[in-house]
């Protein structure tokens, strides 16, 4: 028997306003019972949830293990001045002459991400 990933989680000083962030960024559901200043706030997507949880010291270093996001409708580009605009930050831009490479940003309390080209556009690359 296996075992299925049921959240990915992320420890953070505030739940509600950093799974409100994600939300946004992935399309999904904030639960209807999260509230700001509790201490956990889940977020549903297509493709699983995001659970939130209060911890009391602040992020310190690099994340061992980061979310690879590829937009589905717009280009890299297009996605990384959208998630700017809901409050990510630039990090580290990869992006190459020739189309490929990947974006790094942070959420809004730090956590690394990074946005890489849309099927459209790596199939136009493949030919």
């Amino acid at each position: 028997m296996s075992a299925s990933i049921r959240h990915i989680t992320f420890d953070c000083a505030d739940p509600y306003a950093l799974a409100t962030f994600w939300a946004r960024v992935l399309d999904g559901s904030l639960a209807d019972d999260a509230r700001p200043g509790d201490p956990y706030a889940l977020v549903t997507t297509a493709t699983g949830g995001l659970l939130f949880i209060r911890v009391e010291e602040p992020k310190a270093a690099k994340n061992r293990v980061h979310l690879d996001l590829q937009p589905e409708d717009r280009t890299r580009d297009e996605e990384v001045e959208r998630l700017l605009a809901l409050g990510a930050t630039l990090q580290g831009d990869h992006r190459r002459p020739d189309g490929t490479g990947w974006v790094t940003l942070t959420d809004p309390e730090g956590n690394e991400l990074c946005v890489e080209r849309s099927p459209a556009e790596r199939g136009a690359a493949d030919g």
